[in-house]
C-alpha cells in the first residue's frame, strides 16, 4: 500500500540473507501498522514509509535484506503498543483502536495538550472572547450562578462576621458572570503576619481594619483559621450551597463534553479558591495585571468550549464511554428495584438495557486488549477465543432460556434476526461506512486484498456449512399451510396459501432427529474446526500475506518506558465485573421486550435484525471509522469480516452446544430472507473487494444494499408463532 524501494544492498548468498532478515529486522510478523499513530513516528516527519524502512534496517547492519526492503516496517511506541499493533492483525484478535498505555506526552499535538492542561496558565492577548461556546455559557450557567452568589453574598454579609466572605463573593460573582479574560490568584501572605504574638483587644479580623496581631494566627495560620466564627459561618452558610451549584455545573458540563473547560472551572473554584481565606484571592482582568512572581494562578479561562474534547481520555477510556458508565447503574438499579413498572415501562427499560450495553462493550474491548498486549500469544488467544463475543452470546442465551422458560418460539426467531443482523451488517454496513467516511478524506484507498481473501474463503465456508441444515430441511421437509384458498373455483385450479413452512416434526419427528439434528451437530463441529485451521494458516505457516512487520527500532530522544492505562490484573477483573454487568443487562432487555414484540407494529425480524444486532457493535464500527480516516482500510475491512466469521464458526456452534445442554427452542434452521439476504451479501462484498482498492462510491454501494435489506425486513411479516 505504499512506495517500496526497488532495490537494496544484499549478500548473494540466501542462506546469509535469510539469517539478517531473521536477526536484524523480523521482529513482529503480520503486523500492519496505524500511519496514524505508529511508524517511525510517520505523523511526526515527512519520511517515506520506505525510506524509513531503509533507515531502520540501515541501522543495524550494512547488508540489508530484500525481504526486509519490501516490507513495510513500522515502529511502535514501546513493547506493548507493537505487541496491540500486531494483535490487531492477527486474525480472530479484537481490532482495537486506542492506545493501551500512555502515550509520549511529547509526541501529542499541541491541540491535545490544551485538552490536559490546567486553567492557571496566563497565556499572550490571543484574540477576542466573545465567542459562541462562552455565550452559551453565560447562557446556561454564568447568570444564575452569578446571581446565587450575590444571593450568599448578602447573607454573608447580614451574619456580620462573614462579611469578608460576603465581599469575595460579590467578586466572584461579576468573575463567573463572564470569567474568560480574567485571572484569580492566591496572594501570599508575609510571614511577618503569620507569627502568632499575645496581645488583648478586640477581634476584627473577618471586618477588616487594622487587627490585633493575636488573632491573626487563629484566622489565618494553620490550624486556627477553622475556628474563627466567620469561617463557621461561610462553611455552614455559605460553602455548600455554592458547592453544590458548581457540581451541578461540573456534572452539567462534563456530560455535554465540549464544555469539559467549564467542568474544570468549577471543579477548581470548590476545590481551591473557595476554601481560601479572602484576603488571599486576588481577582482582575487579565489585561490589567500579570501574575506577580509570589503569586500563585488559580484560575485563568479564556474559553468555555472546545470541540476536540472528543479526543479527551480518562485514564484511557474515551470520554463518550466515561459518561455512559453511569447510565449501567442507572439501568440496573431501576431494571430491579422497580420490578413492577411503576415507575416507567418496559419500553424505557429495554432502551436503558440496550444503551447499557454499548459502553460495557466498549470496557470488555479494551481489557481484552490490554491483556492481550502485555500476554503471550497463546493467553490472548484464549482471552479473544472467550470474551471476544461475550457481549453477543449474553444477550443469545439469556433470551432463549426466558423463551424456553415461556414456551414462546419469538425469541429463538428474534436470536436468528440479530445473528443474520450482524453477518450482513458486519459484511455490507461495516465496511461500506468505513469505506464512505474514509473516502471522503483519501480519493482511493487500498488494502490486503490478499488478507481480505482469507477472510472471505472463511466467511464463505462458514455461510455455507451455517445454512446447510436449513437448505437440507427445504428439499426433504414437509411443507405445511396455514389456510389455503382457491383462486379459481376449480377443485384443480391454483391455491393461495399463508403462513406456510416446512414440517420437520412429521412422523414423530423422525426426519429432524434422525437427520437434521445430526447434521446440525456435525456442521457445529467442522465449522470451529475451519476456524482453527484458519488460525493457524494466517498465524502460523503463512504469515508473510499480510507483508508487514514491526520493527524495534525508535527515533531518538523519545522514552520508550510503557506506562499501560491498566495492569493485567486489573484489566481481568474490569472484564469480568463488565461480563457480570453485562449478563444483568441482557437479562433486563429480554425481560422487557417481550411487549414490545407482541405489541409493536413492526416486525419482529426487523427489530432483530437492526437494534437488537447493530447496538451491541458499534463500538467496533467507531474503531473502523477510525482506521478508514487513517487510511488503513485493511483493518476496517477486517473489523466486520472477523465480526461476520466469529458470528458462524464461534457463536452459533457455542448456541448449538448450549441447546443440547439446557434444551430451548433454538434449532439452526433459518426463514428463507435469513438464507438469501446472506448469501447476496457475502457474494457482493467478495465482488467488491476483489482489487484491492476501492472509493467512497463502492462504499456508498454496500451501504445501500444494507438499506435495501432493512427495508425488505421492515416489510416482511413476522415470523410464524409470534
Amino acid at each position: 500500500d505504499v512506495p517500496k524501494v526497488p532495490d537494496c544492498r544484499a549478500d548473494s548468498d540466501g542462506a546469509r540473507r535469510g539469517s539478517l532478515c531473521d536477526r536484524h529486522c523480523a521482529a513482529i510478523n503480520n503486523v500492519q501498522g496505524d500511519l496514524g499513530d505508529l511508524g517511525c513516528h510517520l505523523h511526526r516527519s515527512r519520511v517515506p514509509p520506505a525510506v524509513c524502512t531503509l533507515s531502520c534496517c540501515q541501522q543495524h547492519s550494512e547488508e540489508v535484506c530484500e525481504s526486509c526492503v519490501v516490507k513495510t516496517t513500522l515502529t511502535a511506541e514501546n513493547a506493548v503498543e507493537a505487541n496491540k499493533l500486531s494483535n490487531n492483525y492477527k486474525f480472530g484478535f479484537k481490532k482495537w483502536k486506542s492506545h493501551v498505555t500512555a502515550r509520549p506526552w511529547e509526541d501529542r499535538s499541541e491541540i491535545v495538550k490544551e485538552l490536559y492542561s490546567d486553567l492557571n496558565v496566563i497565556r499572550g492577548p490571543g484574540g477576542s472572547t466573545l465567542t459562541c461556546g462562552n455565550v452559551l455559557y453565560l447562557l446556561l450557567f454564568g447568570w444564575w450562578l452569578s446571581l446565587l452568589y450575590v444571593l450568599v453574598a448578602a447573607v454573608m454579609f447580614v451574619t456580620v462576621m462573614g462579611a469578608p466572605y460576603g465581599r469575595l463573593c460579590w467578586d466572584l460573582a461579576g468573575y463567573f458572570l463572564w470569567p474568560f479574560g480574567k485571572v484569580i490568584q492566591k496572594v501570599e501572605v508575609p510571614k511577618s503576619h503569620q507569627v502568632c504574638e499575645a496581645g488583648a483587644g478586640e477581634s476584627s479580623a473577618l471586618l477588616g481594619g487594622p487587627t490585633p496581631h493575636r488573632w491573626r494566627p487563629q484566622c489565618w495560620a494553620g490550624t486556627g483559621y477553622w475556628h474563627c466564627a466567620g469561617t463557621a459561618a461561610w462553611l455552614c452558610l455559605g460553602y455548600p450551597v455554592l458547592a453544590l451549584a458548581h457540581g451541578l455545573v461540573c456534572v452539567t458540563a462534563w456530560l455535554l463534553i465540549v464544555l469539559i473547560p467549564v467542568a474544570k472551572l468549577s471543579a477548581r473554584a470548590t476545590s481551591r479558591v473557595l476554601l481560601l481565606p479572602p484576603e488571599r484571592v486576588l481577582i482582575r482582568r487579565l489585561r490589567m495585571t500579570e501574575a506577580p512572581l509570589e503569586g500563585e494562578v488559580i484560575l485563568c479561562c479564556y474559553h468555555a468550549a472546545n470541540p476536540y474534547y472528543y479526543k479527551y481520555t480518562v485514564d484511557g477510556i474515551n470520554v463518550f464511554a466515561v459518561n455512559l458508565l453511569p447510565l449501567v447503574l442507572v439501568t440496573l438499579v431501576l431494571g430491579y428495584v422497580d420490578s413492577s413498572n411503576h415507575l416507567t415501562g418496559s419500553a424505557v427499560k429495554f432502551t436503558l438495557a440496550l444503551l447499557s450495553i454499548m459502553p460495557l462493550s466498549y470496557y470488555i474491548g479494551m481489557a481484552i486488549a490490554s491483556i492481550s498486549a502485555q500476554s503471550n500469544f497463546a493467553v490472548g488467544a484464549v482471552v479473544n477465543a472467550t470474551f471476544g463475543s461475550i457481549t453477543e452470546l449474553t444477550f443469545y442465551i439469556t433470551a432463549l432460556i426466558k423463551g424456553s422458560r415461556e414456551g414462546n418460539r419469538c425469541y429463538a426467531e428474534v436470536v436468528k434476526s440479530a445473528l443474520t443482523g450482524t453477518l450482513v451488517g458486519c459484511v455490507l454496513f461495516v465496511p461500506g461506512l468505513c469505506m464512505v467516511i474514509g473516502g471522503i478524506r483519501h480519493q482511493e484507498q487500498r488494502f490486503n486484498s490478499r488478507s481480505a481473501g482469507v477472510s472471505s474463503a472463511l466467511l464463505f465456508l462458514s455461510v455455507g456449512g451455517v445454512f446447510a441444515p436449513t437448505l437440507f430441511s427445504k428439499v426433504y421437509g414437509k411443507l405445511v399451510c396455514g389456510e389455503c384458498h382457491n383462486v379459481t373455483q376449480n377443485p384443480l385450479g391454483h391455491y393461495l396459501c399463508h403462513n406456510c413452512h416446512f414440517d420437520l416434526m412429521d412422523n414423530n419427528g423422525t426426519l429432524y432427529y434422525s437427520h437434521v439434528q445430526p447434521l446440525v451437530y456435525t456442521v457445529s463441529i467442522l465449522l470451529p474446526a475451519a476456524y482453527l485451521i484458519g488460525l493457524f494458516f494466517t498465524l502460523k505457516t503463512h504469515t508473510h500475506i499480510y507483508d508487514i512487520h514491526i520493527s524495534d527500532c525508535h527515533m531518538p530522544g523519545h522514552h520508550h518506558s510503557a506506562v499501560v492505562h491498566w495492569s493485567r490484573w486489573r484489566a481481568l477483573v474490569i472484564l469480568l465485573l463488565c461480563t457480570l454487568c453485562m449478563s444483568a443487562c441482557a437479562d433486563l432487555a429480554t425481560e422487557h421486550i417481550s411487549p414490545i414484540l407482541t405489541n409493536s407494529t413492526i416486525s419482529q425480524y426487523f427489530i432483530g435484525v437492526t437494534v437488537l444486532a447493530m447496538v451491541p457493535e458499534l463500538p467496533e464500527i467507531v474503531n473502523g471509522i477510525q482506521f478508514a480516516l487513517q487510511n488503513n482500510l485493511s483493518l476496517s475491512i477486517e473489523i466486520g469480516n472477523s465480526i461476520a466469521v466469529q458470528v458462524c464458526m464461534l457463536q452459533i456452534p457455542i448456541l448449538v452446544l448450549f441447546t443440547i445442554f439446557y434444551p430451548t427452542n433454538f434449532t439452526l434452521v433459518f426463514s428463507d430472507l435469513h438464507v438469501y439476504a446472506s448469501m447476496f451479501s457475502v457474494v457482493l462484498m467478495n465482488y467488491i473487494f476483489m482489487d484491492g482498492k476501492c472509493d467512497y462510491f463502492q462504499g456508498t454501494v454496500l451501504v445501500m444494499v444494507y438499506f435495501i435489506l432493512l427495508a425488505v425486513y421492515f416489510f416482511a411479516p413476522s415470523p410464524s408463532g409470534c
